[in-house]
């Protein structure tokens, strides 16, 4: 009876438990199978791809006629006449081509202001790395006159009350106005003339002119910065000290008054809905006019995926245009891709013979695009680098995107240009015009998505799968060292009970050395910081110095905090400390990944592709030697190569010579690519320094550890 009652009384495992323990005690090829299924979702994305669709129904795009004419075409066209003449006098300075826009502005009624800004110098500043790094100050390296002059007009609109507005943006240089800048100007001027006199105008128009001297970003930016959120501190006080003498801004102010209708301070319209950055190509396409769409901003961000579907709507369907995006080059070319491609259509053929409902697989040549472009979508958005002057809208949490539109033939021919601004008119004016219909931002479609081609896209929902299934293996295999660790220890009959916590504690001596090499990923990613403080260094010595501080530095942290790097084999228990360490390596690699994901998913998704095949098999080369297996032989070498690869500079050259072209790469490249991640505030840096290069070190140390 009581037998009975102690076998009744004893818990019953829960299938969630028994599902752990079977995972944890078939971790190996529970992980491979976890991985090989995530590389299979990511190749298979393009296949799983959707069609977009517009999701706010008050968008409407083409509802409406298109009411540009000829009349504000040949405005337009009188306007790059004058200003493209400017560049024909001796005599003319930069001030004349500002003071001409202005004039063209005020001659439509439109609110005409003027704003001057100092170009600001990429600084490192690790304290505020994930805000603005700019003080507001004058840059060392700049001077009183080195400053650009923004001009800004301001339609207001006639059915609305002020609190919103659609910003166009076209970036020009006063010193010298090329004829794309000057083509991109008219469009904008058409669009803005037609704009003035409009009824259904609901929104403020404003018309940003963008000084582009020192960079298209840095003169948005500055106006951002200015309309978003003024500063009033001492710094400009020091600005208006410093630069006293600096009269040029004062005589453009004093002789552009324009009957009382240029304004001398800051003008603001309402609330920014969204804003169109339009560049012109000077080198045309060849075979018809297209239209080329950049949207990646600052750390991945994307604009709401209706931007871009009205305007490949508006391009296509109502101006013919062809529309194009990023792709990976060499890709196309691949022939194992291709060969994939071909297997995926054959297997979709095979899934609609059994079942016309069915619809899995495309088209072979459409497979390698979507998969040229969810690459370049991927790396562009893993780099965390605007890719134009709308990334400074996102900053602010701005819907924008740059259009820049490639001519068929030539713009010297007036009237192929006149047709040219004519179709580009009527397209910003059609975006502007379902803009207006909103009434509220924009939310209801997507602003977490990959591109696949500019009519298709794969939702967060989709694409996270495989980034779930990469990282699956790391808690299962580190769950499994722990534990395998554990019950390797010779076991005392006579311990005493301090021996056995010492023993259930002993994984610390691992998580500290762990933690070492962390805080020397975090004394790695400051080290430019002092670096870029050396006067008449070149790219190649600042990667050479900061190389050789980082080991180093390596070497300085484990003296310090007692964890010697090289070992000596001693007994059984200190043989399998490597499996102690890589148990909470992978264990911080699958906690760095994570975080990595919800800040940028791109470049999470890149480092999982590289650093979570090192961390499954990372094993002690002398062991795998010392079994003369072809599998243990075979392991060392993939961890060889993994290891070589793997390395941060090594995977820059592998990956830019992939998208990009291997020619002219040197090891300098990377210094540059690294100074422009910390001028833009990218979570890559970060993620490089102080999660990759540390994991990266870590397995290299399992690799060589003294079995």
């Amino acid at each position: 009876m009581g037998a009975n009652e102690n076998s009744s009384a004893k818990p019953r495992v829960r299938p969630i438990v028994r599902i752990g323990i079977f995972l944890i005690s078939h971790s190996n090829i529970v992980s491979l199978i976890c991985f090989l299924a995530g590389v299979l979702a990511l190749l298979l994305l393009p296949v799983l791809a959707k069609n977009t669709y517009i999701s706010e129904n008050a968008l409407m795009p083409g509802s409406a006629n298109n009411m540009l004419s000829t009349h504000q075409v040949s405005d337009a066209s009188k306007f790059i006449k004058d200003l493209t003449d400017l560049e024909f006098r001796s005599t003319t300075s930069p001030i004349e081509s500002q003071k001409l826009i202005a004039q063209y502005m005020s001659a439509l009624d439109a609110e005409v202001t003027f704003h001057k800004f100092y170009p600001q110098f990429s600084q490192f500043h690790p304290p505020h790395f994930f805000t603005s790094s700019d003080s507001g100050l004058i840059a060392e390296n700049g001077t009183c006159s080195s400053f650009g002059i923004n001009t800004i007009g301001i339609i207001r609109a006639p059915r609305g009350d002020g609190k919103e507005a659609i910003v166009l943006v076209t970036p020009y240089n006063p010193n010298k106005v090329g004829l794309g800048e000057a083509v991109s100007l008219g469009i904008a001027y058409s669009v803005f003339s037609l704009l003035s006199h409009v009824t259904w105008l609901a929104k403020d128009i404003v018309w940003l002119v963008a000084d582009s001297q020192y960079g298209e970003y840095p003169a948005v930016a500055a106006w951002l910065r200015e309309y978003q959120a003024p500063v009033f501190h001492r710094v400009d006080e020091i600005n208006r000290e410093t630069c006293n003498a600096s009269t040029t801004f004062n005589e453009l102010g004093q002789g552009l008054y324009l009957d009382g209708k240029l304004n001398s301070d800051f003008r603001r319209a309402g609330t920014m809905a969204a804003a169109l950055v339009i560049k012109v190509a000077e080198q045309g396409n060849q075979y018809e006019d297209s239209l080329n769409i950049y949207a990646e901003a600052s750390n991945g961000q994307m604009p709401n995926l209706d931007l871009i579907n009205i305007v490949n709507y508006l391009a296509v369907h109502k101006q013919g245009l062809r529309i194009k995006v990023k792709k990976m080059w060499s890709l196309l070319d691949s022939r194992w891709l291709n060969a994939l491609g071909v297997i995926f259509e054959s297997l979709g053929k095979i899934a609609r013979s059994l079942n016309p409902q069915w619809k899995f697989g495309i088209p072979a040549t459409e497979y390698v695009e979507g998969a040229a472009t969810l690459a370049s979508s991927l790396y562009y958005q893993g780099l965390g680098v605007p890719t134009g002057p709308h990334g400074a809208f996102r900053d602010y949490q701005v819907d924008a995107i740059t259009l820049e539109i490639s001519p068929k033939v030539s713009l010297t021919k007036v009237i192929r240009r006149d047709e040219f601004i004519l179709r580009g008119g009527r397209l910003i004016e059609g975006v502007i015009r379902s803009i207006n219909n909103l009434l509220e931002k924009f939310h209801q479609s997507f602003f977490l998505y990959l591109l696949t081609s500019p009519s298709k896209f794969v939702s967060v929902g989709v694409y996270m799968i495989p980034f779930a299934l990469l990282v699956a293996p790391l808690p299962i295999l580190a769950a499994y060292l722990h534990a395998n660790a554990s019950n390797s220890t010779p076991q005392i009959p006579s311990a005493s009970e301090v021996d056995v916590r010492h023993k259930s504690w002993k994984w610390l001596n691992s998580a500290r050395k762990v933690l070492v090499t962390h805080l020397w990923g975090v004394v790695v990613s400051l080290l430019p910081l002092v670096l870029c403080r050396i006067p008449n260094t070149t790219l190649t010595l600042n990667f050479v110095l900061w190389g050789l501080l980082s080991a180093f530095s390596l070497l300085i942290l484990y003296l310090i905090l007692g964890c010697p790097i090289f070992e000596a084999a001693g007994s059984q228990h200190e043989k399998n400390k490597w499996a102690s360490l890589k148990s909470v390596t992978i264990s911080t690699t699958f906690i760095g990944l994570s975080l990595m994901s919800v800040i940028n998913f791109a470049t999470a998704e890149i480092g999982a592709l590289l650093i979570v095949p090192i961390c499954l098999l990372a094993r002690p080369l002398k062991l795998d030697i010392q079994a003369r297996s072809w599998r243990t032989l075979l392991r060392a070498s993939c961890n060889i190569a993994l290891g070589f690869v793997v390395f941060p500079p090594i995977s820059f050259v592998l990956l830019t010579g992939a998208f990009e072209d291997f020619y002219g790469i040197n090891v300098g490249d990377y210094w540059n690519w690294v100074e422009s991640l910390w001028a833009w505030n990218s979570a890559t840096y970060l993620y490089v320094g102080v999660v990759h290069l540390p994991c990266w070190a870590l397995c290299i140390h399992i690799l060589f550890h003294p079995c």
